[in-house]
């Protein structure tokens, strides 16, 4: 690399301040679509439409911060404008000369027909009427106007409308190139109207490679982990690992490099080598070893937070190892830490990974919160720990469901008898047996515990005080069908469907003793409970009010209503006789 003009980086000599400092992420940023690193098919897409003069009119840039969205917006503008060494190109151009006057003056950000604004600052209809205002005029001296509008998704919702019209047919003189990290903010009338370039995050080995070479033109040469550690903590953002790379190279003494631990420290980061034993102890179940460990690690400068969020990273690459081993290939990890990770991943289960997943997530939570975080990563690790010896779920169910086939009590000494055939045993502390019960027949039981019906299930549900669960089933279930051991429902619109379903599977198993099937359907079924109760009354409020014994009640008594009918059958016997005496009456 160089820092020379139109090879790719920095920007010409006329733009420089003697002794002045520019930080390494302005300094390296490509200038070229030969070094812009990471973009390959933006790039290829880009120079075929250069080369068969098929360029949109507008462009929207996406991606994560440093990717290069605002330098490939400049390049772009260079591109459209280059007119060579020799002043005489006629055509835009995917490689720009860097040398012309509209390249240099584009790169210094002083070209009079290219605008750059950050839509963070101005978001307004105004600033929009400014640009649409300007089309209308031919460029001063470049071949396009150009707009570029950087994180173009604060635009109010008055600035995108007012924006809609040019924007679909702009003048053949002008361009606009938009760059967002939130697309999904920009209006879809927006984004029809643009040709959409997402901008990858930068591979591992393609950051390592860069940030390295780089660090040689400084003239500093790294050792592997440590650029491994700052590619990592750029999350494939070039212009964070060159901010990282510079903060680094700051602390380099007499020239030396900044090795490994340094930049740990600088980064407030855990070494991952000793991130990788405490998960290795918490795995053993040694929580007086893993406390301990952690414990150094916070003592020697590690943040207990850093600790937590490396450990579920590590949970992540672990869970990757298991599934696809050709992911221990990570250029972050050292052969080492592969051949650890690799042995852990075979060791640990997938039931044991994703537990692990769920309560580092959780003690990440309140480590955060915690009034002292030290205190909180120290009951993480120790809650890991004794999980670590729970068994896997699947064999927790299995011997639950056997005790429950056949229970196991205190087996009884070789001298005591054999309780009598048809006789239940039952036993003290001691094994020693202290009565014989009369067996009681299962077939009855299992005849007693059978719910044959919708309406038997609601008996059920009283029976058992069940009393939400059973004004919600009348509430929202409609019954499509009924058989032993699965049953088809619909839901009324707004019942809460995974409550109602899970609560009905729970109960109807624990009453029947097996597993029913709840079949959930989108649609059909019978009318709920309540609202066939509602149908009746309605019917029956109908059919009484035309009885002319009432008709002549409520012409008697003006404006007397009817509330409510009850029925002779369901009160009780000196009631019901009272009721027929007044209707003989």
């Amino acid at each position: 690399m160089t820092d020379e003009p139109g090879l790719g980086f920095d920007l010409p000599p006329s733009s420089r301040t003697k002794d002045a400092y520019r930080v390494l992420a302005r300094k390296y940023r490509p200038q070229t679509f030969d070094s812009l690193i990471g973009q390959d098919a933006m790039v290829r897409t880009l120079g075929n439409a250069f080369a068969s003069k098929r360029i949109a009119h507008a462009f929207m840039l996406t991606g994560v911060r440093g990717v290069g969205k605002t330098t490939t917006a400049r390049i772009v503008a260079r591109a459209l404008n280059c007119i060579g060494e020799d002043g005489k190109r006629a055509e835009p151009t995917i490689t720009p000369c860097g040398v012309c006057g509209p390249c240099v003056a584009i790169a210094e950000s002083r070209h009079p027909d290219v605008f750059e604004m950050d839509a963070a600052s101005r978001t307004g209809i105004d600033d929009i009427r400014e640009i649409i205002d300007g089309t209308r005029y031919l460029p001063a001296e470049a071949r396009y106007k150009v707009y570029i509008i950087d994180e173009v998704h604060m635009l109010s919702k008055n600035a995108f409308n007012g924006l809609l019209k040019t924007l679909e047919e702009p003048p053949p003189h002008v361009k606009f190139i938009f760059a967002t990290t939130e697309i999904r903010k920009v209006p879809v009338t927006v984004l029809s109207r643009c040709q959409r370039f997402d901008l990858r995050r930068i591979p591992a080995e393609t950051l390592i490679a860069h940030i390295k070479s780089v660090a040689g033109e400084e003239g500093f040469a790294i050792e592997d982990e440590a650029l491994a550690i700052v590619a990592r903590a750029a999350e494939g953002s070039v212009r964070d690992a060159l901010s990282i790379l510079d903060q680094a190279l700051a602390l380099a003494e007499d020239g030396a490099p900044p090795d490994a631990a340094t930049v740990r420290a600088m980064l407030g980061l855990a070494d991952r080598a000793r991130v990788l034993d405490l998960y290795d102890l918490t795995m053993k179940g040694d929580p007086a070893a893993a406390m301990a460990e952690l414990r150094s690690q916070y003592d020697a400068g590690a943040d207990p937070i850093a600790v937590l969020q490396d450990m579920l990273e590590l949970t992540h690459w672990l869970t990757r190892l298991k599934i696809a081993p050709e992911a221990a290939k990570d250029a972050t990890a050292s052969p080492a830490e592969r051949d650890q990770g690799l042995a852990m991943a075979t060791r640990l289960s997938m039931a044991t990974l994703t537990r692990n997943w769920t309560l580092l997530l959780r003690s990440l939570s309140e480590t955060r919160d915690a009034p002292l975080a030290i205190q909180a990563a120290e009951m993480a690790i120790a809650r890991l720990c004794f999980a670590a010896d729970l068994p896997p779920l699947d064999r927790l169910v299995a011997d639950i469901e056997q005790r429950g086939a056949a229970p196991q009590g205190p087996r009884p000494t070789a001298s005591a008898a054999p309780p009598p055939a048809g006789a239940r045993a039952s036993a003290d502390g001691r094994g020693a047996v202290m009565r014989a019960e009369p067996a009681v027949d299962a077939a009855p039981q299992a005849s007693a515990a059978s719910i044959p019906s919708f309406e038997a299930l609601l008996r059920k549900m009283e029976e058992e005080s069940e009393i939400i669960l059973k004004s919600r089933t009348e509430k929202f279930v409609r019954l499509v069908s009924w058989a032993e051991g699965r049953i088809a429902i619909a839901f009324e619109p707004n019942a809460p469907r995974q409550e109602i379903a899970g609560r009905l599977s729970e109960r109807l198993q624990a009453w029947t003793g097996k597993r029913w099937m709840i079949d959930v359907r989108d649609s059909g079924g019978a009318p709920t409970v309540e609202a066939a109760r509602t149908a009746a009354r309605n019917s029956l409020f109908e059919e009484v009010s035309q009885h002319p014994l009432v008709k002549a009640a409520l012409d008697i008594f003006p404006g007397a209503r009817l509330v409510d009918v009850i029925d002779n059958e369901t009160l009780p016997s000196s009631d019901a006789g009272e009721a027929e005496q007044m209707d003989e009456s």
